[in-house]
């Protein structure tokens, strides 16, 4: 039963994964397309990097855990679940709209504050897009929890189609017109505007998204009910400060960074930090495709009596796809650092950092399933705090005197801590027996190839690269003799006996 429950699961993170990795893959291009076209380059660049990890952390308050809240008193109560629904989408949406209207209000002191006093609209562009991506997460949501992934999937790639357009059309097309036929677009584009531009392409896909999302919005009891919503709210709060806590984890280094090195030079560095660090995205991708399947999957197999031994297959496998990962992207960083410009390069060095970081946080997930399922949801708030702290500390004293370096550093600390502190709680409130030997196991072995191809250094680009495919055949060879037998994988197997 558990090995069913698996593959539904491994079925389940295909379908999502084809949408959320391709999805992410194209927007991730988008990084190497900003380091050859933004006309600052680096310095453009981290004030991409900022304006971004800002709306990562304002999704998330826009939220406030009302996606996993929603998942949880839908299972829960299912013969109300449109009024959980309804309920759940007028609170989003009533404080999604009281935050534009404060943007508005706001936008000089804040683009003040920012560093961005030269360009307010930067602000106003942003707060509509958070607001609008908030309240579309939870049609988003539903559609996950009625397992229904095939949509899912096509709605978020509509998305990025039409970002990555608008992108190459402000980029790209309008410069082009600009020199040749400057009457075509000097009525609505402004040369000036650079960075701008990113944010007018993410506002535009954004609204068209929801447009085309519209049948499945309303398809709730849209009437406020306190008896629903209360419980709601009350289990999802400690959730928004797990959630907070969280992408600050992720992204607190790129917000404080302007304030711990100002001026240009800190935008530059911050540049450099997050096209690199973008790099290592892939092992999100992964990580978020996972996330995407894994969390309704927990709820609904809860009451199975195999659960627990699910739940700790799932995490094996996790980690041993993510160490294949992990030596894909280190041993072969030659080949991917021909995807940025070369005024990025000085910052490779943070990938392998950056990457196990993902790998912490990705096990810190897959750890959270039990106070969710416990409904101690107060704990992983309190591990989130913890870590929000230890990365705000190693960034306030360290940074301003190594620069991102630094900042890599800290966020590999914070993950390795919460992770240790949310296993411990959690074999004491729920314990499962995770498979520790076999993912020491690998654990070990990836860390010992990665020490071997520091050592791998000729003249040569392509005997480097050839001598760490070896490295690599190493892993797959183990994988394969261990845990996946050629003669179990579909397609293959009838080669094998």
């Amino acid at each position: 039963m558990a090995e069913k429950h698996i593959k539904k699961l491994a079925k389940d993170t295909a379908i999502y994964g084809v949408s959320s990795i391709l999805g992410k893959f194209l927007n991730w291009l988008l990084m190497p397309f900003y380091t050859f076209f933004l006309s600052g380059g680096p310095s453009d660049y981290g004030v991409v990097t900022n304006l971004y990890a800002w709306t990562s952390m304002l999704l998330v308050i826009l939220t406030y855990g009302m996606e996993t809240g929603f998942f949880r008193f839908a299972n829960k109560n299912k013969e109300n679940e449109r009024d959980v629904y309804g309920n759940t989408m007028l609170s989003v949406g009533f404080t999604s709209l009281i935050f534009i209207l404060l943007c508005f209000v706001f936008q000089t002191p804040i683009s003040n504050f920012l560093d961005y006093a030269n360009h307010p609209e930067y602000i106003t562009m942003m707060g509509v897009t958070v607001a609008i991506d908030a309240f579309a997460c939870i049609p988003f949501a539903y559609l996950r929890y009625t397992n229904r992934p095939i949509k899912f999937a096509v709605l978020k790639m509509l998305y990025v189609i039409f970002n990555i357009a608008f992108n190459i059309f402000f980029l790209v097309a309008c410069p082009w017109l600009m020199h040749h036929a400057p009457e075509t677009i000097s009525w609505f584009y402004n040369p000036q505007c650079g960075v701008g531009y990113v944010l007018v392409s993410n506002v535009l896909a954004t609204i068209i998204q929801t447009l085309i999302l519209a049948p499945h919005i309303f398809i709730g009891t849209f009437k406020v009910d306190f008896q629903v919503l209360k419980p709601i709210l009350k289990y999802s709060f400690p959730l928004l400060i797990l959630g907070i806590a969280g992408i600050m984890n992720q992204n607190l280094d790129k917000i404080l960074f302007p304030f711990l090195r100002p001026g240009e030079l800190g935008k530059t560095e911050l540049g450099i930090y997050g096209a690199t660090s973008k790099i290592a995205m892939v092992m999100m991708m992964f990580t978020q495709a996972f996330r995407y399947a894994y969390e309704p999957f927990i709820f609904a197999q809860q009451k199975d009596k195999n659960s627990l031994k699910t739940y700790a297959d799932a995490m094996k496998f996790f980690i041993l796809f993510s160490l294949l990962i992990f030596l894909g992207m280190v041993l072969y960083i030659d080949i991917f650092k021909f995807i940025i410009q070369k005024s990025f390069w000085p910052g490779l060095n943070v990938i392998p950092i950056v990457l196990m970081s993902f790998i912490f946080q990705g096990v810190f997930f897959n750890l959270s399933l039990w106070y969710k399922l416990t409904d101690k949801t107060i704990y992983g708030a309190w591990f989130s705090v913890l870590g929000t702290i230890i990365i705000v500390l190693l960034n306030i004293i360290f940074v301003p005197k190594y620069g991102y370096i630094a900042s890599a550093w800290a966020a590999f600390i914070c993950y390795s801590v919460v992770m240790i502190v949310s296993y411990y709680y959690g074999q004491k409130n729920m314990p499962i027996r995770y498979d520790l030997k076999t993912i020491g196991l690998y654990t070990g072995v990836t860390v010992l190839l990665f020490v071997v191809s520091l050592f791998i250094e000729t003249p040569y680009i392509f005997l480097n690269i050839g001598l760490k495919t070896v490295l690599m055949i190493v892993f797959l060879a183990l994988l394969v003799k261990r845990d996946f037998p050629l003669r179990t994988i579909p397609g293959i197997n009838k080669f094998f006996k």
